[in-house]
């Protein structure tokens, strides 16, 4: 009979072999946890590896996910896509065995764990998710969710800062489901970290409220085996079990040591850590009967199965929620999504309203979330200034009056924990998470939405205070660089709308770039209404269009503008008019959508032969550039603000009428 340590050995040769064919890798976490990894896939982990996508599944997450070697042979052993030809081809382009999981790109795969502590906020997304959709859907006699999320981490993710803020939330939320194992080896690339991470980490938890079952034996499957049962028995708080673990497990000269983290074991040391083990064959080859120790397809059908059936009955006892329920799932938008909002936009054009650009976000999300019950968002303690509560939101975390069905997260002072749980929250399915902060604080979230970008999540990133027009809080909150670095993140949308109609049009594109992120800017102070033809509304969406032309005479300049300064650009607009310089006025809400669109249509808002242009935002300058050429200008800005109100500042930087003026004036020669 087939024994646990030899089906845990599997995944260690796999590792080894890998590592050493890709002479790039860290085989020493996917030797040290392969012990814990065998109980919990083969004893408590529910899924079907026929069916990845399966809803109800439990989330396992790498987050550790440099020992990517653990969970690509932990998939292939279990049965998914992932022939073994693939794990030939670790690290090699095109394959599907990255360097560190990817989600999307390896079947199985919930999140792409990257930067170490990501992969452990986006488990505490899931199982706040879970949480709350138990809460909506589930009703006596009919538990359609309910799962767990599973998380490994080490040493690196627990000394990341981002473990504090999500694991600090996860307690405070009490989120019963949530079972992180911790990989305590006490190894690191720089070698034992007991020269820099001397944490009692039990203790630290146990003060966040969690569940901690200390000093298991991590090469003990009954030990582990005793610990997960504890863990998935407590329904009240998260559960960390600590497992004393020897990295590289079973190499008799790197074991234990910095030398088996991050580099292949090498020849001899891997035959030696094979005669060590026992395991008597030859590279990438697995036994029969360790496949079949591993084998979960017929497991998992029947877990699928036996869902599906309940799934049935709660459909037959609540056939409203049920058709809602699938609908989530599936991520299409309710059937009257797109002509109510449409309606709501236009709304905003007829009335008008001049009110800041944060304003105009909670105001569309007062006309769209009682469209939208997938919609949930929070902010990083500043929701009276952020403006991200609307009319129906009731607290997600805690419950409250809500009765554990809110869609308003409170995350405190914890913008990277909070971007990197939104991100958990739309892997997860069943909703469009929000997050919110200042602008300048984007920086502090910044690595958790470039995440967002790269994974990619749908994600909706808020973000107020969106210039130098914030004022007396000075240079420190003046974001200044903050809109270029997120617009030269790839894959994802910047808007900086000029009025209550492009917010509610940022939005609405936003709410429906499934699978995409979108990062939207609002303004503090109040902004002047712009009068538009519907077919301009229409055009808002394209990221670009054109707000004036000339009346009578064909425009020698174009100026461009986002935000606050596309009213800057029109006043200029009028004053080159009263001088006989005919201009036209582009407003740019989102450059992105702007340069996906065709040829002829960026022809025809910046024409190529009028390179007399200037571009105007209260931001940084050069990102301008590539729109206004070697022959334009831009005013923006080339420093850091300062400390006095927004007018003074807007004028001592240059955002003035006769700034812009003198700027088309120049260009034009």
């Amino acid at each position: 009979m087939t024994t646990r340590r030899e089906l845990a050995n599997a995944v260690r040769a796999l590792a080894m072999d890998a590592v050493e064919a890709a002479k790039s890798g860290h085989p020493g976490m996917p030797m040290g946890m392969a012990d814990i990894a065998e109980v919990l896939w083969n004893d408590f982990l529910r899924h079907n590896p026929a069916n990845p996508r399966w809803f109800d599944r439990d989330r396992f997450v790498l987050s550790n996910g440099h020992g990517s070697m653990l969970q690509y042979a932990l998939l292939h052993l279990a049965g998914y896509d992932l022939p073994m030809e693939q794990l030939k081809r670790f690290r090699q382009l095109h394959s599907k065995t990255a360097g560190h999981p990817e989600y999307g790109h390896t079947p199985g795969v919930e999140t792409t764990t990257g930067p170490l502590g990501q992969g452990l906020a986006n488990a505490v997304g899931f199982a706040l998710a879970e949480k709350v959709l138990a809460a909506h859907f589930n009703r006596p006699g009919h538990t359609i969710v309910d799962h767990h999320t599973y998380v490994f981490l080490g040493d690196g993710c627990l000394m990341e800062g981002i473990s504090h803020e999500v694991c600090s939330l996860a307690g405070t939320w009490a989120l019963g489901k949530l079972v992180a194992i911790y990989d305590d080896n006490g190894i690191s690339i720089d070698g034992e970290v007991h020269g820099w991470f001397t944490d009692d980490t039990a203790k630290r938890f146990e003060a966040y409220g969690w569940n901690v079952i200390r000093g298991v034996d991590g090469h003990d499957p009954d030990a582990v085996k005793r610990a997960l049962a504890q863990a998935t028995a407590q329904q009240d708080k998260p559960t960390l079990i600590c497992c004393k673990t020897i990295i590289g497990f079973g190499a008799p000269h790197k074991q234990g040591k910095e030398e088996s983290h991050g580099a292949p074991l090498g020849k001899d040391e891997v035959a030696a850590a094979r005669e060590q083990l026992g395991w008597h064959h030859p590279p990438f080859e697995i036994p029969a009967e360790i496949y079949a120790g591993w084998d979960a397809r017929a497991k998992g059908a029947e877990l699928e199965q036996a869902w599906n059936a309940r799934l049935e009955a709660y459909a037959q006892a609540y056939p409203e929620l049920a058709a809602e329920f699938r609908r989530r799932l599936a991520g299409e938008l309710p059937a009257d999504w797109a002509a109510k909002s449409q309606a709501y936009i236009a709304k905003m054009q007829a009335e008008g309203p001049e009110v800041a650009s944060r304003k105009a976000s909670q105001m569309a999300l007062d006309a769209f979330g009682p469209l939208l019950p997938e919609l949930i968002g929070g902010s990083a303690d500043l929701a009276g200034s952020n403006l991200t509560k609307w009319k129906g939101s009731k607290d997600a975390g805690n419950g409250d009056a809500s009765g554990g069905q809110g869609n308003y997260v409170y995350y405190g002072v914890r913008e990277f924990g909070m971007t990197a749980i939104a991100n958990g929250l739309a892997l997860h399915g069943g909703f469009i998470p929000y997050d919110a902060t200042f602008l300048v604080f984007s920086d502090y979230a910044r690595n958790a939405v470039r995440m967002s970008a790269l994974i990619p999540s749908h994600t909706i990133h808020v973000y107020t205070h969106d210039s130098i027009g914030l004022g007396e809080d000075g240079p420190t909150h003046q974001p200044v660089e903050h809109l270029a670095s997120l617009r030269h993140i790839p894959n994802n949308q910047v808007w900086r709308p000029c009025d209550a109609v492009e917010s509610a049009v940022a939005w609405k594109v936003a709410i429906e770039r499934k699978g995409n992120p979108a990062c939207l800017v609002f303004s503090r102070q109040n902004l002047k209404h712009q009068q538009r033809t519907e077919p301009q509304v229409a055009a808002i969406a394209r990221g670009a269009y054109v707000l004036a032309d000339p009346a009578e005479a064909k425009f020698k300049a174009i100026l461009i503008a986002t935000g606050s300064e596309v009213e800057l650009a029109m006043e200029a607009m009028r004053t080159l008019a009263q001088q006989g310089v005919p201009v036209r006025v582009v407003s740019m809400p989102c450059t992105e959508v702007f340069d996906e669109q065709p040829l002829e249509y960026r022809e025809g808002i910046l024409p190529s032969w009028c390179r007399a242009r200037v571009a105007v935002e209260a931001a940084s300058a050069d990102y301008w550039r590539k729109y206004v050429g070697l022959d334009g200008e831009v005013i923006g800005m080339t420093g850091f603000g300062a400390s006095a109100p927004a007018p003074q500042l807007f004028e001592h930087f240059g955002f003035t009428v006769s700034h812009v003026v003198d700027a088309v004036k120049r260009v034009i020669g």
